[in-house]
């Protein structure tokens, strides 16, 4: 049958065969892209009378929205946190390879870095959409320096700094300018960080509480700035008390203003959270529950020594420490890896693992109209997987941008 063409002449791509994640579940539905946009099919039959140009089979594939990395602070050899002459293409890279790990967009993330770094880098990173050329990037988390020396982690102690008189004046100074910045963690138990966390807040900018000693009243009172996310649950932070949860507790507080929700990263690798601790925290509090891969210029290396901004980091099979430590200093892991053991860790619906890596960061960011889902006229970013999860292809705009070859299988 002949298409419609009185509305646009773009071709129309219907996918058939496939399982769709749709209103939190899987359900056997066609998906039909137009335009790089989602279409709903009953408005093109009734008001265009148009039909499919092009048939997809997709073999009983689960098709889901693409994943969205929130915190990653490099890959492939390339560090975000050090500043290069070649810093474009080296951002281009990662971008292209992580589309293999179903990663349709990312935040682009800085550790603690002197002043300097910030003024080189940041004007480097542009939001822009994806496409052939990598996954879109959606603006930079910058992770510190305004964090604690106690929770540092691997975090250069020397680069930290602490809200002096003008505090957001301060931070503008730090960071040179804060024109792709998308998210800011910091410790919010530093003095004048509310005034901080308002003025971020006001900008557009999200808010994560981390790497900090913040009792929980102190988190609580972030929130009730304007704080949204907490930068990866667990880690570079005090543990959990009966007496006084601390940051932890904002998963379950009752002192968050009404209609807000309170996201929390997650690093599901097997080694920084116990999948013990993985499971309370998605008990306590499913929906808030954001997957992060806090990936490091090692990922996808051989084990040996590489970069974290300003430290030395030795990579031992999935483990990475600050060199002659064992402090953990992110991660290798991949974001499909990360989706496949919160799954098997939590016993969660495939669902649910799918939207903690898709449909809750775009919450988080408020992009959630146009990424994230599978709705009508929201961005065609979308996965292929099979049954266990593994990536079979990745979608931007409609386009398919990676397939796994399976000739060499």
């Amino acid at each position: 049958m002949p298409s419609n063409k009185s509305v646009s002449d773009a071709p129309i791509v219907q996918f058939t065969n496939c399982r769709i994640l749709r209103d939190h579940q899987l359900q056997r539905e066609d998906l039909w892209v137009r335009e790089g946009k989602i279409l709903n099919p009953e408005k093109l039959f009734f008001d265009e009378k148009g039909s499919a140009d092009i048939q997809l089979d997709c073999k009983d594939s689960i098709i889901a929205p693409g994943f969205i990395d929130v915190q990653i602070n490099g890959g492939f050899g390339v560090d975000f946190s050090l500043a290069t002459d070649d810093f474009k293409s080296g951002i281009d890279l990662v971008s292209q390879k992580i589309l293999s790990h179903g990663v349709t967009s990312f935040c682009p993330t800085l550790v603690t870095s002197p002043p300097s770094v910030y003024h080189q880098v940041l004007p480097q990173i542009s939001v822009r959409n994806g496409g052939a050329h990598g996954a879109g990037i959606l603006g930079a988390h910058l992770e510190g320096p305004f964090i604690s020396k106690e929770k540092k982690g691997a975090h250069p102690e020397h680069c930290l700094r602490t809200f002096e008189s003008g505090a957001f004046q301060d931070l503008l100074a730090t960071y040179g300018s804060l024109d792709c910045v998308q998210i800011v963690t910091l410790a919010p138990e530093m003095r004048r960080s509310s005034e901080v966390i308002r003025e971020l807040t006001k900008r557009g900018i999200c808010v994560s509480l981390g790497h900090s000693v913040a009792n929980l009243s102190q988190a609580e009172e972030a929130v009730q700035h304007g704080a949204t996310f907490i930068t990866h649950l667990f880690n570079a932070m005090l543990p959990f008390h009966h007496r006084d949860p601390g940051i932890v507790g904002l998963l379950t507080s009752d002192k968050i203003p009404a209609g807000r929700r309170v996201f929390y990263g997650m690093i599901s690798d097997g080694i920084h959270t116990n999948p013990a601790a993985l499971r309370i925290a998605h008990r306590a509090h499913p929906k808030g529950l954001v997957l992060v891969t806090d990936a490091i210029a090692g990922m996808g290396l051989a084990p040996g020594r590489h970069t974290l901004g300003q430290q030395v980091v030795e990579i031992d099979g999935l483990n990475t420490y600050i060199a002659g430590t064992k402090t953990l200093s992110g991660s290798v892991a991949t974001m499909d890896t990360c989706v496949r053991h919160f799954q098997e860790a939590t016993g969660c619906s495939v669902e649910t693992a799918l939207e903690a890596a898709s449909l809750h960061p775009a919450q988080l960011l408020g992009i959630e109209h146009k990424k994230g889902t599978l709705n009508y006229d929201s961005d065609a970013d979308f996965l292929m997987l099979n049954d266990s999860l593994y990536v079979q292809a990745t979608y931007i705009a409609g386009e398919e941008v990676w397939r796994q070859d399976v000739s060499g299988m």
